[in-house]
């Protein structure tokens, strides 16, 4: 009886942890897809756009769009230039006309588990940070 009852406590714990990485995983391809559209929006209208993250509010948004709240216990931070700092806890990561940005970084973290996104200063890509995550050995 002990036996089946700490096998239900360790699936549950398991379940719980695959549905936390499974909607921190959402989560980063929702805010990568935002970050695509708002450089592509850059592109295309040939005017800066830009990307914004409220780390206080816990929300981001992308350019022409309403903010997105993330969901709870999900936190989010951002590295940016201090230029596009404007506010507490608020700041942007721009895009130009020509792909450009002036790059930065976003981490999502839910209790242990961080993920980390990347914008290339000088091209504008958009990647995830595979690196800091193999570290972590998930």
């Amino acid at each position: 009886m002990m036996l089946v009852m700490l096998l239900f406590a360790v699936v549950g714990v398991s379940v719980s942890r695959s549905v936390e990485g499974a909607e921190l995983r959402s989560v980063e391809r929702e805010i990568v897809a935002g970050l695509r559209h708002t450089r592509g929006q850059a592109i295309i209208q040939r005017a800066q756009q830009v990307f914004t993250v409220d780390s206080e509010r816990r929300t981001w948004q992308s350019a022409g769009r309403d903010p997105v709240e993330l969901p709870e216990g999900l936190e989010i931070t951002m590295n940016t230039a201090r230029s596009e700092l404007t506010g507490e806890g608020i700041g942007n990561i721009r895009f130009y006309p020509d792909g450009a940005s002036t790059g930065g970084s976003i981490v999502l973290q839910a209790q242990e588990r961080e993920w980390h996104i990347a914008v290339a200063w000088l091209t504008g890509e958009i990647s995830r940070d595979r690196e800091r995550e193999e570290e972590r050995n998930w």
